[in-house]
């Protein structure tokens, strides 16, 4: 059975968006090398990249030209299949890559299903109101969570007003230069 796994870059007060719903407060990806190594490396374990439509719009106006003189992940992630969940895109062209499978209608069941099937692991990027949805209905195995050292002051939580204690088990910890740290947890 496949696990699913959520990564998310969030400021240090917990949001995954500003006010502005933007994104603003990543760091450069110039100056973040030794993550990027660990990102490539976890890709290994990865074989379906999810992402809402949201995200995946925003992804499609980068990551499919980037090459890996730039974005040493970028051959990896491309070359992963992608599905993006939209109940209004019909496709969802990837550049001069495989195109992502549209899927759209309950979102829940179509990620029970993936969970059920042989392979390595999926990762949800961003996606934020999908995985809400998905931790709501307890399919999140492990959180990949990338604390950026910014306080974005509001905007949208990851966690918005949970009306039970979510328990996790932290499995590693990492600080890298840009002042990132990357924290892993299992449910």
């Amino acid at each position: 059975m496949k696990k699913l796994i959520l990564e998310e870059w969030l400021s240090l007060d917990g949001y995954a968006e500003d006010k502005n719903g933007k994104l603003d407060f990543f760091p450069e990806t110039k100056a973040n090398r030794y993550s990027d190594l660990d990102q490539l490396n976890f890709l290994e374990s990865i074989d379906t990249i999810l992402l809402g439509r949201k995200t995946y719009e925003l992804f499609v106006d980068f990551w499919p030209t980037a090459t890996n003189d730039v974005e040493i992940i970028a051959d990896r992630l491309n070359s992963i299949p992608k599905i993006v969940f939209s109940n209004t895109l019909k496709k969802a062209p990837w550049g001069k890559w495989p195109d992502a499978q549209v899927l759209s209608g309950d979102a829940m069941e179509e990620v029970k299903k993936l969970k059920e099937k042989d392979g390595k692991d999926m990762v949800l990027w961003g996606s934020i109101s999908l995985a809400q949805s998905l931790m709501q209905a307890n399919l999140i195995d492990e959180y990949h969570i990338q604390i950026c050292p910014v306080a974005a002051g509001g905007g949208k939580a990851l966690f918005p007003g949970a009306d039970h204690y979510k328990n996790l088990k932290l499995v590693d910890v990492r600080q890298y230069d840009t002042g990132v740290v990357f924290l892993h947890y299992k449910v």
